[in-house]
Protein backbone atom coordinates (compact mmCIF):
# COMPACT_ATOMS: atom_id res chain seq x y z
CA UNK A 1 0.00 0.00 0.00
CA UNK A 2 1.29 3.48 -0.92
CA UNK A 3 0.81 6.40 1.51
CA UNK A 4 -0.67 9.55 0.05
CA UNK A 5 1.07 12.90 0.70
CA UNK A 6 -1.80 15.06 -0.47
CA UNK A 7 -3.84 17.20 1.88
CA UNK A 8 -7.06 19.00 1.23
CA UNK A 9 -7.31 22.77 1.56
CA UNK A 10 -9.84 22.34 4.33
CA UNK A 11 -7.49 20.19 6.35
CA UNK A 12 -4.62 22.64 5.88
CA UNK A 13 -6.53 25.67 7.18
CA UNK A 14 -6.99 26.28 10.86
CA UNK A 15 -10.34 26.97 12.44
CA UNK A 16 -11.07 30.70 12.49
CA UNK A 17 -10.59 32.50 15.81
CA UNK A 18 -13.54 34.32 17.38
CA UNK A 19 -14.22 37.61 15.60
CA UNK A 20 -13.06 40.74 17.34
CA UNK A 21 -12.28 44.23 16.14
CA UNK A 22 -10.96 47.43 17.64
CA UNK A 23 -10.70 50.84 16.02
CA UNK A 24 -8.66 53.93 16.90
CA UNK A 25 -8.95 57.64 16.12
CA UNK A 26 -6.62 60.38 17.34
CA UNK A 27 -7.62 64.04 17.59
CA UNK A 28 -5.89 66.25 16.78
CA UNK A 29 -3.38 64.43 14.58
CA UNK A 30 -0.88 67.30 14.75
CA UNK A 31 0.13 68.90 18.08
CA UNK A 32 2.92 70.82 19.73
CA UNK A 33 5.09 68.85 22.17
CA UNK A 34 3.26 68.59 25.50
CA UNK A 35 -0.23 69.17 24.05
CA UNK A 36 -3.02 66.67 24.69
CA UNK A 37 -4.14 64.13 22.09
CA UNK A 38 -7.47 62.36 22.65
CA UNK A 39 -7.74 58.76 21.50
CA UNK A 40 -11.17 57.22 20.93
CA UNK A 41 -12.37 53.97 19.49
CA UNK A 42 -14.88 51.17 19.50
CA UNK A 43 -14.57 47.46 19.90
CA UNK A 44 -16.58 44.55 18.58
CA UNK A 45 -16.48 41.15 20.24
CA UNK A 46 -14.52 42.28 23.31
CA UNK A 47 -16.12 42.30 26.77
CA UNK A 48 -16.84 45.49 28.68
CA UNK A 49 -14.00 46.11 31.15
CA UNK A 50 -11.26 44.82 28.83
CA UNK A 51 -8.07 46.86 29.25
CA UNK A 52 -7.00 48.92 26.23
CA UNK A 53 -3.35 50.04 26.04
CA UNK A 54 -1.70 52.55 23.71
CA UNK A 55 1.37 51.36 21.81
CA UNK A 56 3.86 53.14 19.57
CA UNK A 57 6.17 51.73 16.96
CA UNK A 58 9.79 51.91 18.07
CA UNK A 59 11.87 50.80 15.08
CA UNK A 60 10.25 47.55 14.00
CA UNK A 61 8.72 46.72 17.41
CA UNK A 62 5.54 47.87 19.14
CA UNK A 63 6.11 49.21 22.66
CA UNK A 64 3.35 49.72 25.24
CA UNK A 65 3.06 53.25 26.61
CA UNK A 66 1.65 54.20 30.03
CA UNK A 67 -1.70 55.38 28.59
CA UNK A 68 -4.57 52.92 29.07
CA UNK A 69 -8.28 52.66 29.80
CA UNK A 70 -11.12 50.11 29.90
CA UNK A 71 -13.80 49.34 27.33
CA UNK A 72 -17.01 50.96 28.53
CA UNK A 73 -20.72 50.22 28.09
CA UNK A 74 -21.45 50.59 24.38
CA UNK A 75 -18.09 48.99 23.50
CA UNK A 76 -16.26 52.33 23.33
CA UNK A 77 -13.16 53.79 24.94
CA UNK A 78 -11.52 57.19 25.25
CA UNK A 79 -8.32 58.49 26.88
CA UNK A 80 -5.78 61.29 26.57
CA UNK A 81 -2.02 61.26 26.19
CA UNK A 82 0.72 63.83 25.66
CA UNK A 83 3.96 63.42 23.75
CA UNK A 84 7.18 65.25 24.61
CA UNK A 85 9.41 64.15 21.72
CA UNK A 86 9.02 65.89 18.36
CA UNK A 87 8.46 63.79 15.27
CA UNK A 88 5.89 61.35 13.92
CA UNK A 89 4.44 58.69 16.20
CA UNK A 90 2.89 55.58 14.67
CA UNK A 91 0.32 54.44 17.23
CA UNK A 92 -2.19 51.66 17.80
CA UNK A 93 -4.20 50.24 20.68
CA UNK A 94 -4.15 46.69 21.93
CA UNK A 95 -6.92 44.96 23.87
CA UNK A 96 -6.49 41.30 24.73
CA UNK A 97 -5.14 39.66 21.57
CA UNK A 98 -6.60 42.31 19.28
CA UNK A 99 -4.81 45.33 17.83
CA UNK A 100 -6.23 48.28 15.94
CA UNK A 101 -4.97 49.57 12.62
CA UNK A 102 -2.27 52.17 13.26
CA UNK A 103 -2.68 55.94 13.10
CA UNK A 104 -0.05 58.67 12.98
CA UNK A 105 0.28 61.75 15.19
CA UNK A 106 2.79 64.47 14.32
CA UNK A 107 4.41 66.28 17.25
CA UNK A 108 5.94 69.68 16.41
Amino acid sequence: MIASATTSAAAATQAPSPAGEISLKAAPTEVKAGEKVTFTGRSKGLPIGTKVVLQHKNGSKWTTLHANTLIKQGSSFSFDNTFKTKGKEELRVMAGNWTSPSTTVTIR
